[in-house]
C-alpha cells in the first residue's frame, strides 16, 4: 500500500511538473504574439468556439482581444485578423509575407500541398502564373467568354421557364449552369440538364461545400491526428472529392488522347501542353498530379463560389420585393425585353450593380478565407509572427465592418450607392479576397453574376410559396464557410 502511494505521488508529481513546463513553454511562445484567450492543453481554446457559429464567435473573440489575436486550434497555434484595416495591412501591404497558405487539414490530407489553390513557394508561383494566363488566352473578360455565359443563361432561362411558375428548388439549375461555364474552360464541353453524370458532380460539389462547414470538419481542423482515425461525417468529405477527381482523370484521359498542340482547347490542353514543354525541367510542377488537382480547384471554386452567391441572391429578392422591382426596372429601361443582357450594359445599370455587390456582401460566403501562412518571421502591429503561422484573415469581418458599411448585417444596396444613385466603390469589397492570393478567377465571376443575374430577372418575377417576412436567411451551415439555406421558389414569366 506505501508503494502504491508513492507511485501514485510520484505520477501526480510528474503531471504537474509537465503542465507546468508545458504552461511555461506555452507562456515564452506566445510572449511576443497577439494576446488571446488561455488555450487549454490538447484543447486549445476550443470551448471559446461556437460549434455551429466560428465565425461570429471568432469576431467576438477580437471585440475583446483587438483586430489582431492568437487562438488554439487544439494545440495548432492560429493568428486571426479583424476588421478592413487589419485585413487591408496583411494581404495588400505586406502580402509576400502573408502569401503562404496556410494549413488547411480537412483538404490537406487529400491535396498534400498539390494543385494552384493549396500550393506554396516555387509550385504556387509557377501553377498561379500559368492559370492566369491560360484564363485570360481562353478569354477571360473577352467577348467570346461573355457568349458561352449568356448561351448558358439563357439554357437556365429556359430551364426554368419549364417549371411554369410551380415552386422548386433552385440549387441544381443554377448549378449547372455555372458548372457548365467552368466545364467549358476547364474541359472544352458543356454538358446538358438532363445529364446524370453531371448531375451526380454538381451533387458532389454542394455536398462538398457542405461538409466542409459542419462541426466534425471543424473538430478535423482542430484535432486531425484523431479524427482521421474516428468514423464520422467528416470522412464523406474523401468520396465527394473523389467524385471530382475521378471526373477530372477521366477528362485528361480524353484530352491526352485527341491532342492538337497546335490548337489547345482548354485549360486541360494548356497544361498537358506545358508539360511536354516542360518535360526535361526537373525543377518544373508541370505534371498529372497538379494538372489533375488545379483542375479540381478551379471547377469546384469557381462553380460553388458563384452559384452560392447566386442562390442567397434570389432569396433576398423573395424577401425585399422591393428591391426587386426596382432592379426590374433598370433592366427594362437600358436593356428591354428583346436582347439580352451585355457586360457593356453594367455601367449604365449602377442600381442592379450595388444589389450584386450587396448580395456579395450580405451573403459573406467565405468568412474566414482561405488560411494564410507567413513565410518568415514577421512584426506585425508591434507582435511577432513565427514563421509558418497559420493566419485566419476574416472577410467576412470586413465586409461587415461598420467603419465601412451602414448597417452592416442588414442587406442595403445603399453601401455601394452614392448621394446621386451612381454605383459607388466600397474599398473594404474583399469578396474575392485581395493581394497576392485573391481570387484567380474574379474578372469569371463578375462576368457570370450579372450576366445570370439579369438574364433570370429579365424574364422572371420571383416569389416566394410563403409570406416574404418569414423567409429565412440563416445560412445551412456556418463553418469555415456559409452555406446558402436551402428554398423554393416560383418563377413568374414576365
Amino acid at each position: 500500500m506505501e508503494l502504491r502511494g508513492a507511485a501514485t505521488l510520484f505520477l501526480a508529481a510528474c503531471i504537474s511538473c509537465l503542465i507546468f513546463l508545458w504552461k511555461r513553454k506555452q507562456k515564452q511562445q506566445t510572449s511576443k504574439l497577439p494576446p488571446g484567450p488561455t488555450p487549454l492543453p490538447l484543447l486549445g481554446n476550443v470551448l471559446q468556439l461556437s460549434r455551429t457559429h466560428l465565425f461570429k464567435s471568432l469576431v467576438t473573440l477580437g471585440e475583446k482581444y483587438g483586430p489582431v489575436f492568437t487562438v488554439y486550434l487544439g494545440s495548432r497555434r492560429v493568428v486571426v485578423l479583424c476588421g478592413h484595416e487589419a485585413v487591408k495591412q496583411a494581404l495588400v501591404d505586406h502580402g509576400e509575407v502573408f502569401g503562404g497558405r496556410g494549413r488547411m487539414p480537412t483538404l490537406d490530407r487529400i491535396f498534400h500541398g498539390y494543385g494552384v489553390i493549396f500550393a506554396n513557394g516555387e509550385r504556387w508561383k509557377q501553377l498561379r502564373q500559368f492559370s492566369i494566363m491560360t484564363l485570360r488566352n481562353f478569354g477571360m473578360g473577352k467577348r467570346s467568354l461573355e457568349e458561352r455565359i449568356t448561351e448558358e443563361a439563357q439554357c437556365l432561362v429556359e430551364e426554368i421557364r419549364k417549371t411554369k411558375g410551380s415552386p422548386f428548388d433552385p440549387s441544381h439549375p443554377i448549378g449547372h449552369a455555372i458548372a457548365s461555364v467552368l466545364s467549358a474552360i476547364t474541359f472544352g464541353q458543356r454538358f446538358d440538364y438532363q445529364d446524370e453524370k453531371f448531375a451526380h458532380i454538381i451533387d458532389a460539389i454542394q455536398d462538398l461545400f457542405l461538409e466542409l462547414s459542419t462541426f466534425p470538419a471543424q473538430l478535423y481542423e482542430m484535432f486531425p491526428g484523431i479524427m482521421q482515425f474516428l468514423p464520422g461525417p467528416h470522412n464523406r468529405i474523401l468520396k465527394d472529392v473523389k467524385v471530382l477527381h475521378d471526373f477530372v482523370t477521366e477528362r485528361v484521359q480524353m484530352n491526352q488522347e485527341t491532342l492538337d498542340p497546335s490548337c489547345p482547347r482548354d485549360y486541360i490542353d494548356s497544361f498537358l501542353i506545358k508539360m511536354e514543354e516542360e518535360k526535361q525541367n526537373p525543377q518544373s510542377e508541370f505534371h498529372t498530379k497538379n494538372l489533375v488537382l488545379s483542375a479540381v480547384h478551379l471547377f469546384f471554386g469557381g462553380t460553388e463560389m458563384v452559384s452560392s452567391t447566386l442562390r442567397y441572391g434570389f432569396l433576398l429578392l423573395m424577401k425585399y420585393t422591393e428591391i426587386q422591382g426596382k432592379v426590374q426596372e433598370e433592366i427594362d429601361h437600358v436593356i428591354g425585353k428583346n436582347r439580352s443582357p451585355a457586360t457593356e450594359d453594367r455601367s449604365q445599370m449602377p442600381y442592379t450593380h450595388a444589389v450584386i455587390h450587396e448580395i456579395q456582401r450580405f451573403s459573406n460566403i467565405i468568412p474566414l478565407g482561405i488560411p494564410h501562412a507567413v513565410i518568415q518571421d514577421t512584426q506585425f502591429r508591434g507582435y511577432t509572427l513565427p514563421k509558418g503561422t497559420d493566419v485566419f484573415c476574416l472577410l467576412g469581418s470586413a465586409l461587415q465592418d461598420p467603419q465601412h458599411f451602414i448597417n452592416p448585417e442588414d442587406f442595403d444596396p445603399r453601401n455601394f450607392l452614392d448621394e446621386n444613385g451612381s454605383f459607388k466603390k466600397n474599398n473594404a469589397f474583399v469578396a474575392f479576397s485581395s493581394g497576392k492570393r485573391m481570387c484567380l478567377g474574379e474578372g469569371l465571376a463578375r462576368m457570370e453574376l450579372f450576366l445570370v443575374f439579369t438574364s433570370v430577372l429579365q424574364h422572371f418575377t420571383l416569389k416566394s410559396p410563403i409570406n416574404p417576412q418569414e423567409i429565412d436567411l440563416t445560412p445551412k451551415a456556418s463553418g469555415f464557410w456559409h452555406v446558402s439555406p436551402r428554398y423554393k421558389l416560383c418563377a413568374h414569366p414576365r
